[in-house]
């Protein structure tokens, strides 16, 4: 026979299920056709109408079938539901279809209220709301339910489609899943497998037993009941039956993501939906295990649902809620700097320690866009042990090797790291959204590449993103498969549960280890969408920075002046919060990009009191004899740069500066002077007084020249050729070419249309399509002397890119301040720089150091890094010279052999139509340098780009002694050791100085603190795990390893 079952026992019990036992699991239903029905926009939403005493009475009737909706809608529905005598003290749900697919891209969203409480979500994959035993007794109840209806692709309208009471018969429900469940686990075994032979027997046997005569009366209901106490004792008998097997550990989850196809505000409302329905569950399956990350989402729904919260607080209390992650949100980690990544496990760790009294060791990242070789050390220090993925899974290219492995950072710190192996609908990527089916348990294990090292697996289930999380169709298949034969074994677990299993019994010295980042093949198009976002994140990061320093110094110079925490705190949260890999990607609506805005410029506007104030107060500790101009330095570095110092009142165009060795160069612009200040300390302060202009402060006046098309300075010759972009550039310092022949700083435009994600992708195939040149209309000289500026004006179709390049007398570095009104759609705009150097490897800044990447695609692996993220800057070097490009907000970098491409603009129109179609304004800088990166300058001058020296005009003082003042609060005599922040510690007891090295080099140094130090220690990056260290004469010396961060907690008096 061509068939192996003649009688077709699987199919025709699939049959059974589906058409005849499935419907009598409601034994009796009444239809709910009437209710008052409010609309109002999501912005304005009503948020009281589930109090039971709530006036409904002006409210529109509404009546099922009839429509509502829109877009970006909540409707409040509410009716009174008369329980019928015969069904109290029964098992009673809610049948409810508020808005399925109504066609578009999204479903309608609900929460459902039960006599005032909110109860669980109403969505397409939870449309039955069973309650809970008290409300089943009662003569009538209150219903309210709140529904939204959607932003992505939403029809005109929604239909309310179906409203019911339903009577339901659980052991008939109980039948249902069980008897398909075993039918699933069957057909995934080989027709020729014994045990599969078996289960259709036991299959078969069982539905012999099903009396449908009088189907469906009291009889057949009898044989149902019998059918599933003879199939329950046969399945115990068969778990009684030793097998060697894996163990699939499962875990409820709820992916959701912070804003996305959605604004912040609906992602407060998923929370509390989602939140609901996981208690609701709890409430009927006591072993029902659930884990979510993300403080932030937590403290929305203290703040939105504080009953919620409470019940959620008392079932992580219980242990059967878990709340893991480290992180305040599930970050992007290409972008953020290393100190915001700190912060994320800082403000993370400590909202759940103080909340819920629980530690976290997990890193729970499943969707992030690619993990930065920095993580490691980083989760290390904040006290973490594991980390889990699955997004590498998407790679493009090359499928990753491991799925349990150690991975090893940049400093050589190992971080045990799971992956997911979930199977998505059968494609070949892992998902974190599992659903607890057979077919998922069978192919997690199919998938999981290091079987040899571990036999014990884990899903997380349950539906994100709105989707209410996880139903009780995957617990109750769990329940199902705890010892099926042939199928793994299924257990609930906690996460954190199971990375401590995970940790203890795999050796890990056996496990392959994986060293560097965790390149994503896929999504290389982060790095650049949404760029005035990404400028926001990093102008942020540095007005924090900031301000924590300056102030800080204050509370160390001054017993009156105040470190504002508390404010500080919230600025640094919405940060957090807006570096969500979603957000700060740039993969967002619209509607998101306008929140983030708003949130941007409020941090801005709130940032630059706390930054006035902070200076202010250190300006009322320094006192000099005449009119000054307070410098503060706020990098790690002895600083001698230019600074503009604003026009105020006692410095008009024609003032001159002075330190005390003489007058300072000085060029008058329209915002101010630039001045030539040196040797500002290190994190600290120099003033400079204001005097009259003379003939010093002339200078060389022609320093810097442009003749035509020619610009002379002290470092370099330099010919424009007729497009504005650089023909030639000679080193004069160095004697040699940094051009190779091919013009530098040339403008190219690409079409951009990705395969599958527009905002998310650039695929390798962009380069096939150039678009024309730019053309350059128009070149003036604005000044020469101590700053040279060439004005150049080119356009691209309906675009305008204006540059100012700025050649500086006493500084090497060009700078190209450059403002683009780009008005293009799907066309990714970058800029390039062939170089005079040959190299294998370019170095890019990361978090915390650097990672070397191929210019060349010799491998696969090479291949798929076509475009690869950084910060502040990537250099290309040969042995005795390098050329390093630097910027002030981009990530994106794109090094081939010779050439250095730097991303500027990507113009997606999906899911934002309107995606960086605005005008832009950004830096970056072309940096020759002697010698190889590490025998360079490079860190220092990005830095120096980043953040500009910070000024303060203060009055000369009579009682004042001396003319000049300058102070620096620590420093550190190791070259390539950077201080990178200068904070006060959490409880505010301390200061805290936390460094890196940076050049790939153990080293030993010291820290000198200009401060009465009464005690010291080394701690964790979370300013835990106290290690006493010695101050001799305020110096502390320390040893560091290679890119190791260090953090020093100083008590000062």
């Amino acid at each position: 026979m061509k068939v192996k079952d003649p009688h077709f026992v699987l199919e025709k019990i699939e049959k059974y299920i589906s058409e005849d036992i499935r419907p009598t699991r409601v034994r009796e239903s009444i239809k709910i056709n009437d209710w008052k029905y409010m609309e109002t926009s999501m912005d304005d939403r009503i948020n009281d109408a589930y109090r039971m005493d709530y006036d409904d009475s002006k409210w529109k009737d509404f009546r099922l079938w009839d429509t509502w909706g829109g877009y970006d809608k909540v409707a409040w529905f509410r009716t009174t539901v008369p329980v019928p005598e015969h069904f109290r003290g029964k098992k009673l749900a809610f049948f409810l279809q508020p808005g399925p697919r109504d066609g578009g891209g999204s479903t309608a969203e609900g929460l459902l209220y039960v006599d005032g409480v909110p109860v669980q979500a109403v969505d397409i994959w939870h449309d039955e709301v069973i309650l809970e035993d008290a409300l089943c007794k009662k003569e009538q109840l209150t219903l309210a339910l709140k529904v939204w209806s959607g932003v992505l692709d939403v029809p005109k309208f929604r239909t309310f489609k179906e409203a019911a009471l339903y009577c339901l018969d659980m052991e008939v429900d109980r039948f249902c899943f069980m008897t398909d469940t075993i039918r699933r686990c069957a057909l995934l075994l080989d027709e020729n497998d014994l045990r599969r032979i078996r289960l259709t027997q036991l299959l078969n046997d069982t539905f012999k037993r099903v009396d449908f005569l009088n189907y469906p009366e009291e009889d057949y209901y009898r044989s149902v009941y019998e059918a599933l106490a003879f199939l329950s004792g046969k399945l115990e008998e068969l778990a009684r039956i030793e097998e060697i097997k894996p163990t699939v550990y499962g875990v409820g989850h709820s992916h959701i993501d912070m804003a996305w196809l959605w604004r912040l505000c609906a992602t407060r409302e998923k929370a509390s939906r989602t939140f609901a329905t996981v208690l609701n569950l709890m409430g009927q399956y006591p072993e029902y295990r659930f884990m979510h990350s993300s403080p932030q989402l937590y403290q929305f729904l203290k703040e939105d649902h504080p009953e919620i919260f409470a019940r959620v607080k008392e079932k992580i209390k219980e242990g059967q809620w878990e709340i893991t992650g480290g992180m305040w949100v599930e970050s992007d980690t290409n972008v953020p700097s290393g100190e915001s990544l700190v912060r994320q496990f800082i403000y993370g760790k400590r909202y759940i320690r103080e909340e819920f009294g629980k530690e976290t060791k997990l890193l729970w990242l499943p969707d992030v866009f690619g993990y930065s070789a920095a993580l490691p050390q980083i989760m290390k220090k904040c006290g973490m042990k594991y980390f889990m993925t699955t997004k590498i899974s998407w790679n493009q290219y090359n499928h990753f090797p491991y799925d349990t492995f150690m991975w090893k950072g940049i400093d050589g710190s190992e971080i045990l790291t799971h992956f997911i192996t979930t199977p998505e609908d059968g494609s070949w990527f892992y998902t974190y959204n599992g659903h607890m089916d057979p077919e998922e348990v069978v192919g997690v294990w199919k998938n999981y590449k290091d079987k040899d090292k571990n036999d014990e697996l884990l899903i997380a289930y349950g539906w994100g993103d709105g989707g209410g999380g996880p139903t009780r169709e995957m617990i109750e298949q769990s329940r199902v498969m705890k010892n099926v034969p042939g199928i793994p074994k299924v257990e609930m677990t906690g996460a954190e549960e199971y990375f401590e299993r995970l940790y203890q019994n795999t050796d890990k010295e056996q496990l392959n280890r994986w060293e560097g980042e965790l390149y994503f093949e896929l999504h290389r198009g982060t790095y650049t969408s949404q760029a005035a976002n990404k400028k926001y994140n990093r102008k942020s990061e540095i007005l924090l920075h900031d301000i924590e320093f300056l102030a800080a110094l204050g509370t160390v110079v001054s017993e009156n002046a105040v470190y504002p925490k508390e404010e500080l705190d919230r600025i640094w949260e919405r940060v957090l919060l807006n570096q969500f890999h979603d957000i700060l990607p740039g993969s967002s609506i619209r509607q998101v990009y306008e929140d983030t805005t708003a949130d941007y410029e409020g941090i801005a506007k709130k940032g630059a009191a706390l930054l006035s104030d902070a200076k202010e107060s250190l300006a009322d500790t320094i006192r000099v004899s005449a009119d000054s101009v307070i410098c503060y330095n706020t990098t790690g570095y002895v600083r001698s740069d230019y600074v503009l110092v604003p026009y105020t009142e006692g410095i008009m165009e024609d003032s001159g500066f002075r330190d005390e060795q003489g007058m300072l160069e000085a060029a008058a612009v329209k915002e101010g002077i630039w001045v030539y200040v040196r040797d500002i300390p290190a994190y600290g302060y120099k003033t400079i007084k204001i005097c009259n202009k003379d003939a010093e402060a002339i200078g060389a006046i022609n320093a810097v020249t442009v003749a035509g098309h020619v610009v002379e300075s002290p470092y370099w010759h330099m010919e424009l050729n007729e497009n504005g972009e650089i023909g030639v550039l000679y080193d004069k310092k160095n004697q040699r070419k940094v051009d190779c022949g091919r013009a530098m700083n040339v403008f190219a435009a690409f079409e951009d249309k990705p395969q599958r994600f527009d905002a998310w992708d650039v695929d390798i195939y962009y380069k096939e399509k150039p678009y024309n040149k730019f053309i350059l209309k128009e070149r003036q000289v604005l000044s020469q002397g101590e700053r040279a500026v060439i004005r150049q004006i080119w356009e691209f179709n309906k675009s305008v890119l204006t540059q100012d390049m700025v050649v500086w007398a006493k500084e090497a570095r060009i700078d190209f301040k450059t403002s683009v009104d780009w008005k293009e759609k799907q066309v990714f705009l970058k800029t390039y720089f062939p170089v005079d150097v040959h190299a294998k490897e370019a170095s890019y800044e990361i978090q915390f150091g650097n990672v070397k990447r191929p210019t060349h695609s010799n491998t696969e692996w090479d291949f798929a890094r076509f475009e690869v993220p950084g910060h502040k800057w990537v250099d290309l070097s040969e042995s005795g010279y390098g050329v390093a490009l630097l910027n002030d907000c981009k990530y994106g970098y794109d090094v081939q052999e010779n050439v250095i491409g730097l991303s500027l603009i990507k113009s997606a129109i999906r899911p934002d139509e309107t995606a960086d179609r605005k005008v832009h304004h950004f830096t970056y800088s072309l940096y020759p340098h002697v010698g190889m990166l590490e025998e360079s300058d490079v860190q220092r001058k990005a830095v120096f780009l980043n953040m500009e020296v910070l000024t303060k005009a203060v009055k000369g003082s009579a009682e004042a002694k001396e003319a000049f003042a300058s102070y620096g609060l620590v420093a550190c005599e190791c070259g390539n050791v950077l201080i990178d922040t200068v904070k006060r510690s959490e409880d505010g007891k301390a200061l805290i100085i936390r460094m890196y090295e940076y050049q790939n080099k153990k080293s030993q140094g010291s820290l000198t603190v200009n401060a009465p130090v009464s005690s010291a220690f080394e701690c964790n990056l979370c300013e835990e795990e106290d290690v006493p260290v010695s101050v001799e004469d305020g110096r502390i010396g320390f040893s560091i390893g290679c890119f190791e961060v260090k953090t020093f907690k100083l008590y000062i008096g």
